[in-house]
């Protein structure tokens, strides 16, 4: 038996009902409103008994107790007992008192209340009512910023789009951040929401359960260590068990960002839904080693990944049996460069005789799924015009590499894919730690077909930079950003080399002849067009282009495995080839559609044309135009270039 006494009870229990919250309090005054009320009426009234009545004080204890209840509400009430006894004066002073305490306390009370729930909303902390839209869970500034500007693209043609963003960030920096870096989302509107991504209870705030794709963000760089990466994943992995659990049996599409390939296998096998995984790395050192085949292709594949401009989607019509060769014509708008079967898969560039069956879906490049319309008749036709005999010629290659990053090895393994046995690789960095001396060494003898070579200089040193050449080799490609290096320092030291390499280039006794390919990467987008200035043809925007992957990923899963195929060498890519290669003689006028015959007769797809004129200017899209309209004449010159789907670069 508990020795309290009766008062520590009392207190405990007042306290217990206290610390409710607001409605405990509302009540308390309430009750001591009342209690103050009872109290004044009962005194008004024994004065009333007591004192010879007065003409404003007729009435019993009902007329006392409106008296009072005037008296405590209005303290300017109290004037109707200035002409009153002292007995009256008493209570009303008390009245008055007790009114001004208690309403005092309740406005108080009412304005903290307020100010709470208003606090409440801006913190986001009421349920999302949406469907369809798109949930992106996890917070990077630049990742999100470019897969919003993205998705707002792609919402252009739909009706009353959403995008909900779930993360462990203060909704109220998150708002500012994007009200600011992005204040214009046109018709899609931006939700936003503070909480844990693996808080099951907060995927159901931001509607999970009515969501049509689910994007997971790493919570680490791509430069980041392998520390921090796998804490990374970790909260990536715990994020996508928890949407599973809160999605229940109803498929969802799940793109999640995770660096460790083991990961992949573990979340594939613990998890019911579809999930895609995007590695940063990977796809950007396949990027960078086909972008070094074919100048212009970053540019090509910067439109066909953001949804400003042209993009790939899967359409299904009623073929009547044509061949894939013929379906080409049939598109006012786009041009067909694969197929995808009725058991899924995916054929890019198929043999031109194929026939579409009824359940077939055709992979089309096209400026936006509103404007695919499959026309029974051809829109256009292609002039017999002859093919030229021959093909490329490759060489054994001189490669330059300066820096060194995560891309790095995937570069050099996939170069090993592309080149003649007997080329080079030369890696330049400043101050090589023991590891990636050791790393190096380990690649040059898995890769006997390449020499790999490391040498340790600062390639900021103008000097010890040109007794490496760089104006007469194949390519050059600058690697940048490190675990200490933000975007804006990675981006700096690049163009510091690229002004190099330009000055060094511009004493070449060649002239721009002797020019390589230089490829880059940009971690901040905003710096393209310096670099742009600085002589670069083609350059890697990272963020950019990966943030682009993800948001189109999410609107259509497949899409990953098209990109999949394009990426690697094995099967057909996208390259850019000479138009002297096709045509007898240049320059010739030629139409869209008669690109399209004659690089079908080179088992290819013909999806643009490049203008060399302009590969260095900005405003004509760097000389790259996708999928023109098919009867449009071009007059193409010897080093003008048809963008095609094809085998091989040859």
């Amino acid at each position: 038996m508990s020795n309290s006494t009766f008062r520590q009870r009392a207190r405990y229990r007042f306290d217990n009902f206290m610390s409710k919250g607001g409605k405990s309090i509302f009540i308390s005054l309430f009750v001591f409103f009342l209690a103050a009320l009872g109290l004044v009426t009962v005194v008004r009234s024994l004065v009333h008994w007591t004192i010879p009545a007065q003409v404003q004080h007729q009435g019993g204890f009902f007329h006392q107790l409106y008296v009072s209840f005037l008296e405590m509400t209005d303290p300017g009430n109290m004037a109707q007992d200035i002409e009153s006894s002292p007995w009256y004066k008493l209570p009303a002073i008390i009245a008055g008192l007790a009114g001004i305490v208690l309403l005092s306390m309740l406005i108080g009370f009412i304005t903290t209340a307020l100010v709470q729930k208003l606090d409440d909303l801006r913190k986001g902390r009421s349920k999302v009512v949406e469907d369809e839209h798109t949930l992106i869970l996890g917070w990077s500034e630049q990742r999100v910023v470019e897969i919003l500007r993205e998705l707002v693209l792609a919402n252009e043609s739909e009706d009353n789009p959403a995008v909900v963003i779930l993360a462990d960030e203060p909704k109220e920096e998150m708002d500012d951040f994007l009200a600011l870096a992005l204040p214009d989302t046109q018709n899609t509107r931006v939700v936003t929401r503070s909480g844990s991504t693996s808080s099951v209870t907060n995927l159901q705030i931001a509607s999970v359960e009515t969501c049509r794709s689910a994007i997971i963000l790493a919570s680490a760089s791509e430069e980041a260590d392998t520390e921090h990466k796998n804490l990374s994943d970790a909260r990536s992995i715990k994020t996508i068990l928890a949407v599973a659990s809160a999605r229940g049996d109803e498929e969802l599409n799940i793109v999640a960002e995770l660096y460790d390939s083991h990961h992949h296998d573990i979340v594939q096998r613990s998890c019911g839904h579809p999930i895609t995984v995007a590695d940063a790395n990977d796809v950007l050192a396949k990027i960078i080693v086909q972008t070094s085949r074919s100048v212009g292709l970053s540019i090509a594949y910067g439109e066909i990944l953001s949804f400003d401009g042209c993009e790939m989607y899967f359409y299904g019509a009623d073929w009547d049996g044509i061949k894939f060769g013929a379906v080409q014509y049939h598109f006012p708008d786009g041009v067909p460069l694969g197929v995808r079967t009725a058991d899924g898969e995916i054929q890019i560039n198929p043999p031109l005789d194929t026939v579409l069956g009824d359940d077939t879906e055709v992979l089309i490049i096209a400026d936006d799924d509103s404007t695919i319309d499959f026309q029974k008749a051809p829109v256009a036709t292609a002039r017999d015009l002859p093919l030229k005999p021959g093909r490329l010629q490759q060489h054994v290659e001189n490669e330059l590499v300066i820096g060194w990053n995560k891309k790095a090895r995937i570069i050099i393994e996939q170069y090993a894919d592309y080149v003649l046995d007997g080329s080079r690789i030369d890696v330049i960095v400043k101050e090589p730690a023991d590891e990636l001396r050791a790393e190096i060494s380990e690649l040059d003898a898995a890769l006997p077909g390449i020499g790999l070579q490391l040498h340790e200089l600062d390639p900021l040193d103008i000097d010890s930079l040109s007794e490496f050449d760089p104006a007469h080799r194949d390519n050059v490609i600058i690697l940048t950003g490190t675990e200490d290096q933000t975007a804006e320092e990675a981006d700096s030291h690049t163009i510091l080399i690229l002004l190099l390499l330009r000055k060094l280039f511009e004493s070449s006794d060649d002239g721009d002849a002797a020019r390589p390919r230089l490829i880059t990467e940009v971690m901040d987008s905003r710096n393209q067009s310096l670099l742009s200035n600085a002589g670069v043809k083609d350059f890697i925007v990272s963020n950019k282009l990966i943030s682009m992957m993800i948001a189109q990923i999410s609107e259509e899963a497949d899409i990953k495995r098209v990109y999949d195929s394009l990426f690697e060498e094995d099967g057909s890519e996208i390259y850019l080839k000479p138009a002297s290669l096709y045509f007898e003689q240049t320059p010739v006028e030629v139409s869209f559609a008669d690109c399209m015959g004659i690089a079908q007769k080179r088992e290819e797809v013909c999806i643009g044309i490049k203008v060399k004129a302009d590969e260095r200017n900005e405003d004509a899209n760097f000389g790259v135009d996708l999928i023109p309209e098919k009867n449009r004449k071009f007059t193409l010159q010897p080093d003008d270039c048809l963008v095609v789907v094809a085998e091989d670069e040859t």
